[in-house]
């Protein structure tokens, strides 16, 4: 067993070729950002500690099966196939990474109640879809058009808009 160094971690003389590659330094990130969110996920989902669980509203039930159906696309998205462009494959990861942000702020602003909440996830929708778009330029891909995002329920996309303009005083 390697011993640690001064400053606790084990010596690394055997080189990150001894780390599964998920665990390498260049991929360090995004595996933690995954495994945040797998874990977030889980204790989401199992929070047996959580009194109203037991007695879920209409509207909680709606808003944790979106929130899961959110998770598993980001989850799913991101498992990218390799390109041998690393820097095509960072944002091929990272963008369903903030896509999933995005998505789960969309829900927050349709069920959440707490303003402050609701402003953070404008916020997220706003930062993440930038950040995105950056993402993209950087390698030379076109950025999606925005549109609004869409924070209540509806049939379509553009019924879903026209509600939104109505309802809650909200705007685009």
């Amino acid at each position: 067993m390697p011993r640690p160094d001064r400053s606790g971690f084990p010596d690394n003389s055997q080189g990150d070729a001894m780390l599964p590659r998920f665990l390498r330094p260049g991929l360090a990130p995004l595996a933690a950002a995954a495994l945040l969110a797998v874990a977030a996920a889980a204790a989401f989902a199992h929070d047996d500690h959580h009194p109203a669980q037991s007695a879920q509203t209409a509207e909680e039930s709606a808003f944790l099966a979106e929130n899961d159906a959110a998770m598993t696309k980001m989850m799913n998205d991101m498992a990218a196939k390799p390109s041998g462009d690393i820097d095509r494959d960072f944002v091929a990861m990272m963008a369903p990474h903030h896509q999933g942000a995005i998505d789960m702020a969309v829900i927050e602003l349709r069920y959440g109640k707490n303003e402050q909440l609701r402003r953070i996830a404008q916020e997220i929708i706003v930062e993440q879809r930038q950040e995105i778009d950056a993402m993209k330029l950087a390698i030379g891909d076109p950025v999606t058009a925005s549109a609004p995002a869409p924070t209540q329920p509806g049939p379509a996309p553009a019924a879903a808009h026209d509600h939104m303009n109505t309802s809650h005083g909200m705007k685009n």
